[in-house]
């Protein structure tokens, strides 16, 4: 299915007691695939990218896992492929500076942070006032040996009457801060969000500057951030969810009734494949491989002046995006959009949720004549874990995509 080449799975290691781990479809094909040789000789001496070329060599077979870091970078925008050598190398530095900051305040609001802990539960309500959750109390002391509390309330033994008095000292230290400001109540309601870890692990395996892997992060977070802004009203992937709902209504009509007739019309069964980019879908090396076909797809070379500039990227969201570079430095997905006017009045809309649509529109058949209930909807596409091809699926998107777009205008 994939021609002859290189495993890419010998690249990532998996621990011994992981048996079940599923095999990479995708192998690393000379002439296809981006190599270090080949990333090498896209830069100019002083260090521009070419970055037409780069884009198209992503397209057509990926990207090297020993380069796969430093390339992320510049797909994700964190630098400008015009910029030289010497130019991305201050913006790092000044970047790990910033970062080491930002890190040190944080440690001072919440002390787990930094400490290889986590947590699970939240730490804080919407309007700042801080939760003392069980988990919170159990996880923030792994170290101490602590159990949970009793369920009277009272501690079982005196390691936990020691775990709760040392997460209530890092509450009490929250409430004596005095009115916490949006963004810091912003940035703790974040911190037992599920989903990101699946998305920045890749990150921090790829990057060895734990700051470097932080800004990669940041960028990849800066498109999908909606997804996580959930309340007690609605769910964050919503917006995506209603757009798939769209989609296959326009696509494949017989589906979407049929999916709405099952009780699956608001498309929360795809609720994962959104949130996390088909982390769990496909294999490691194959949702790596995913993500860097979608990010080359939709690069758009202007994110970069976007991101460093707030004020003008408040302004370039409303409406005015400058196009003045040639069409080559836009991945095929954004030169699509552009070339149907979509973004003029509204954010055009990301190939993952196509990508959940080609899955759906493949699956339609089976859906039709198997699926009696939502459980059966969950269980055939639960099946395809692993067994999906992220060349065909990019492929696929984008023909749906085209296709979207055509029909849409004629409605």
């Amino acid at each position: 299915m994939w021609g002859s080449g290189e495993p890419a799975d010998s690249y990532y290691a998996v621990r011994p007691e992981c048996t079940d781990v599923a095999k990479s479809r995708f192998k690393i094909r000379a002439g296809k695939t981006l190599s270090a040789r080949k990333w090498q000789t896209a830069f100019s001496p002083e260090g521009h990218l070419d970055i037409g070329k780069t884009l198209s060599r992503i397209q057509r077979g990926g990207i090297h896992p020993s380069i796969r870091g430093e390339v992320w970078e510049i797909l994700l925008s964190c630098y400008d492929p015009k910029s030289t050598f010497d130019e991305r190398e201050q913006i790092r530095q000044r970047r790990r500076t910033q970062y080491a900051r930002w890190k040190e305040e944080c440690c001072e609001i919440f002390p787990v942070v930094g400490s290889g802990r986590f947590i699970t539960a939240a730490v804080i309500t919407e309007d700042g006032q801080p939760i003392q959750h069980p988990l919170v109390i159990l996880e923030t002391n792994q170290d101490k040996g602590s159990a949970l509390p009793s369920e009277d309330g009272n501690s079982a033994d005196s390691s936990d009457a020691e775990a709760i008095a040392t997460t209530s000292e890092i509450i009490k230290k929250l409430i004596n801060r005095g009115p916490l400001d949006k963004k810091v109540i912003q940035w703790l309601l974040t911190l037992h969000q599920i989903g990101m870890s699946d998305l920045c692990s890749p990150m921090i395996m790829l990057l060895e500057d734990e700051a470097d892997a932080f800004w990669c992060f940041e960028r990849l977070m800066r498109r999908l951030r909606g997804n996580f802004r959930c309340t007690d009203s609605s769910v964050g992937v919503e917006t995506q969810l209603s757009s798939l709902a769209a989609i296959t209504q326009v696509i494949d009509p017989k589906l979407h009734q049929h999916l709405d007739a099952l009780g699956g019309g608001d498309y929360l069964f795809a609720f994962r494949m959104l949130m996390v980019l088909f982390r769990r879908e496909f294999s490691f090396c194959d949702s790596l491989y995913l993500w860097e076909m979608m990010w080359a797809l939709e690069y758009d070379p202007d994110l970069f002046d976007m991101y460093e500039e707030s004020e003008s990227a408040s302004n370039k969201a409303e409406g005015s995006k400058g196009r003045a570079k040639s069409l080559r430095h836009y991945g095929k997905f954004e030169r699509e959009n552009m070339k149907n006017g979509a973004g003029n009045s509204e954010a055009p809309l990301p190939i993952s949720v196509f990508l959940v649509a080609s899955v759906l529109k493949n699956k339609s058949a089976k859906l039709l004549t198997e699926a009696r209930g939502l459980d059966d909807v969950v269980k055939i596409l639960n099946d395809m874990t692993g067994n999906l091809d992220a060349k065909k699926a990019c492929s696929s998107a984008m023909k749906l995509h085209k296709k979207y777009l055509k029909k849409a205008k004629k409605t």
